[in-house]
């Protein structure tokens, strides 16, 4: 079939049901980015020690967030494929081994970041610094099996193309974090001041408030019967553990090579000065923000390739597949029409340093450039989610961020003495990699239908 002389009422079917399931995401996603920007609000009002303790802990967390998202990122395309082979019956045995698994990796969690002293000093937090990250970091361990439960009930919804209950539940959790925050940091009715360990503890009741909120709208929604999700209850199977692991343990290593490229740019930077620092913060704050619409469409497509696997037609397979990668690249013209149109304007949204905004508008400017690359890689990623093909593009992102991006982008900041725009000229290279590989692997794979390997067998 050849796309471009497809259907056009086909096409705008597929585009207006991709946007349906993507505005709601979308907006979970800017919330997510939200508990960030209010934590943070509320750590540099109380005082600047709190702020540092609470970012370099908020950056060690951030570890663990996508390590769980990457695991129940196994859990949307199960569903879909389930949902769309009308085998709704099943989807209740899935689950079951989806919370299993959610919660043995939220005790991993919590015990990984309670015994993150090695991470502490391995980073170089400041002495002073070290025992209020420690304490924030301890807080808020105990919200890992909350935040991996609420992913497995979000990818079970999410896998079922009912998207708003993301929006719902984590825009509520938003809303709640900063008066709870405020209460517990800054020790309002009777209670003692907390600081930073306050900041971790209500970010950590907050996730069991979403979990619980959530799981309580499951069991009682009508849109979750036939699903049989309570029918019985189902010792962990090995097995169905073992397949759900094998699509999500490739995502989460793809996530945390990402993570890990940017807090390596970050570090390596650190050695340049603050102004350096402050400029790149800036200008990722911009990219970060941005990057949310592309991640919340990556989310939609593979709820789309998913529904189209299970119901066996190839051709829905590359609609759903291309129409999201078209429909994120017009979303991304946006972003990058901003950022390179006005990037002087934007870095000034941060700050009045001169020397800051001088350098910030030239790392906005090359923000701007890999937007395109950006978009087209979390897109592809999110459709050969769909498939359940993550394994090898876990081996091509790590090829493209850590054997092309960062040492291209080391070279010319340090051997060519490009500093900042170096690095991320490095950023450009290894998205643009992944980008290519990403985007020829979903080309082919819907192409050959060597995606029917990957559907849900049934049980």
């Amino acid at each position: 079939m050849n796309l471009f002389r497809s259907d056009r009422a086909r096409i705008a079917h597929e585009i207006g049901a991709t946007v349906r399931l993507a505005l709601p995401l979308i907006a979970a996603q800017l919330a997510a980015v939200g508990t960030n920007v209010v934590d943070a609000v509320l750590a540099g009002h109380y005082s600047a020690h709190v702020l540092g303790a609470v970012a370099v802990g908020a950056s060690i967390w951030a570890l663990a967030i996508v390590s769980g998202i990457g695991m129940m990122m196994a859990v949307p395309p199960s569903v879909s494929q389930l949902d769309g082979a009308g085998r709704r019956h099943e989807v209740g045995a899935v689950f079951r081994q989806a919370l299993w698994l959610a919660v043995g990796m939220g005790v991993l969690l919590w015990a990984g970041v309670r015994h993150a002293a090695p991470l502490i000093d391995l980073i170089g937090v400041a002495p002073g610094l070290r025992a209020d990250v420690v304490e924030f970091l301890h807080a808020i361990s105990w919200g890992a099996p909350a935040l991996t439960t609420y992913f497995a009930l979000r990818g079970l919804s999410e896998g079922l193309s009912m998207t708003r209950p993301s929006m719902y539940f984590s825009l509520g959790g938003l809303a709640v974090l900063a008066p709870l925050g405020y209460v517990l940091m800054f020790g309002k009715f009777g209670l003692e001041p907390q600081g930073a360990r306050g900041c971790g503890i209500a970010t950590a009741l907050v996730l069991w408030m979403e979990m619980l909120g959530f799981a309580f709208y499951v069991s009682r929604h009508p849109n979750y019967r036939g699903l049989n999700l309570g029918e019985r209850f189902d010792l962990p199977s090995p097995h169905r553990i073992r397949e759900l692991m094998s699509v999500g343990l490739p995502m989460a290593v793809t996530l945390l090579a990402e993570g890990g490229l940017f807090v390596a740019v970050a570090l390596a930077l650190g050695t340049l000065g603050e102004d350096v620092v402050a400029s790149h913060q800036v200008a990722l704050n911009i990219a970060s923000f941005f990057f949310m619409i592309p991640l919340g469409l990556a989310m939609a497509i593979t709820v789309r390739v998913g529904n189209a696997v299970g119901r066996g037609d190839a051709a829905g397979v590359r609609y759903a597949g291309f129409c999201g990668i078209g429909l994120t690249l017009v979303t991304q013209l946006v972003s990058a029409g901003l950022m390179l149109s006005l990037p002087h304007v934007i870095a000034s949204l941060y700050t009045r340093d001169a020397t800051v905004i001088a350098l910030a508008t030239q790392l906005i400017v090359l923000a701007g450039i890999f937007q395109f690359s950006d978009g087209i890689q979390v897109a592809s990623n999110g459709a050969l989610r769909g498939l359940k093909d993550t394994r090898a593009p876990m081996a091509m992102t790590l090829f493209a961020y850590w054997v092309i991006g960062m040492p291209v982008g080391w070279w010319l900041a340090f051997r060519h003495g490009l500093g900042a725009r170096g690095m991320w000229m490095g950023l450009v290279a290894g998205l643009s990699v992944a980008a290519v590989l990403l985007f020829t692997r979903f080309w082919r794979s819907s192409a050959t239908e060597r995606w029917r390997r990957y559907a849900e067998r049934p049980t």
